[in-house]
């Protein structure tokens, strides 16, 4: 029966029932690509860098964490996505000789210190309760905001840390340790409370590879300096000061990221061959399984940069019916306002603003005294010149 009635149907309705089905289904078509482009799970980037030792014969630990903090920002992570602990303040210590610096090369180039280094937990703060407090979200209500990661379920994280370690453990300030189950568990909490999409773990310590062994949680990328059994070798010696600068695999890995710019298509399979055997001396791991995605198919971008979504058209958009409606409203608006009585002084803010003007500077007067200095002077003059047999002219 509905054939019939189709065929009985003016052509110009039947066409008008083409259109709308055609454009309907583009109009469809639109809103699954911006569906699908919103639906990305990675927006947004954090970093969370530690940095677990104390004292001066330490300084290449603090090194280690300042360059991965230059390396993130300078791709792109601002300060206020970075979580920043640093166990000592090597760049003020009394035995720096240069201070305010900390270098990673013994050539004295690079400052990974910088100008406008932040750090959100320093000396005794950084402990295991902070860190894995920072990690869970379980901070006190009077945290600022610099000390909370405000990650979210579509954050890719990237946590480094570095210090002295042992099998299944990372030590804190020579005092407590963490273990390698507390980690599992924080991570596990964190994708209970879908605090991340995509987590890349890096350690550098002895023995690093033990610290990932209990990951159980998915979505997690693990890196490590070295394997269960074997040390994390220092790097950079510099008698001058009586340390090494850097340890071996960040030295490697800060050079393989200054040649990372924020367009680049660097995988992490190229980050897993930064530095073999022959280099760090040391054997360094690395654990897949938990990651969902092919590393090839994972940039370095997507962890050690910021990612802003953008969409790309090559068409050209006609911005001219807007501008008309822009210039007609302020056209509107100074009608309005040539209308309209200007408000007193007393009307423009409220009174508690007005209480705390400043006055209005007055006009230029001398200071005090200068009218009493220049009589003194002109009296001065008077008497070098003409003497005091020259007064009974004057009274």
């Amino acid at each position: 029966m509905a054939a019939p009635c189709l065929l009985g149907l003016p052509v110009a309705t039947l066409a008008a029932l083409a259109l709308l089905s055609l454009g309907s289904s583009a109009a469809g078509h639109v809103e699954d690509q911006a569906e699908q482009f919103f639906r990305s799970g990675h927006t947004n980037n954090w970093a969370v860098l530690v940095c677990t030792s104390r004292f001066w014969f330490n300084y290449r630990h603090v090194a280690n964490t300042l360059s991965v903090y230059r390396s993130v920002k300078r791709l792109g992570i601002p300060d206020s996505h970075i979580v920043l602990m640093l166990a000592d303040d090597m760049a003020c210590n009394a035995r720096n000789p240069k201070p305010a610096t900390v270098f990673s090369h013994k050539n004295m180039e690079l400052n990974v210190y910088g100008d406008d280094v932040e750090v959100d937990y320093r000396s005794y703060e950084v402990t295991v309760e902070n860190f894995l407090r920072v990690l869970t979200g379980r901070v006190p209500p009077s945290t600022p905001r610099s000390k909370r990661l405000l990650s979210d379920d579509r954050s890719n994280i990237l946590i480094y840390m570095t210090g002295h370690g042992g099998n299944g453990f990372l030590k804190f300030q020579d005092s407590e340790e963490i273990t390698n189950i507390e980690l599992a568990d924080a991570f596990e909490q964190m994708w209970q409370k879908r605090r991340y999409n995509e987590l890349l773990f890096i350690i550098d310590t002895c023995q690093g590879a033990s610290m990932y062994e209990r990951f159980y949680s998915p979505n997690i990328m693990a890196l490590a300096s070295s394997q269960v059994g074997e040390d994390s070798l220092s790097h950079q010696p510099d008698p001058a000061i009586g340390v090494h600068l850097m340890d071996r695999y960040t030295f490697y890995v800060l050079e393989f990221l200054e040649e990372i710019n924020p367009a680049s298509q660097t995988n992490m399979n190229d980050l897993f061959q930064v530095c073999p055997k022959s280099l760090c001396v040391s054997t360094p791991g690395h654990r897949t399984d938990l990651f969902q995605r092919d590393p090839k198919n994972v940039l370095i971008t997507d962890f050690f940069g910021s990612v802003r979504k953008v969409e790309i058209t090559t068409e050209t958009l006609s911005l001219q019916r807007d501008s008309q409606v822009v210039e007609r409203s302020y056209e509107e608006d100074r009608t309005v306002e040539e209308l309209t009585e200007p408000l007193k002084y007393a009307e423009q803010l409220p009174v508690a603003q007005i209480i705390h003007q400043k006055p209005k500077p007055k006009d230029w007067h001398p200071p005090g005294g200068f009218i009493l200095g220049l009589w003194a002077l002109i009296l001065m003059v008077f008497f070098k010149t003409y003497g005091i047999k020259h007064m009974k002219f004057i009274f």
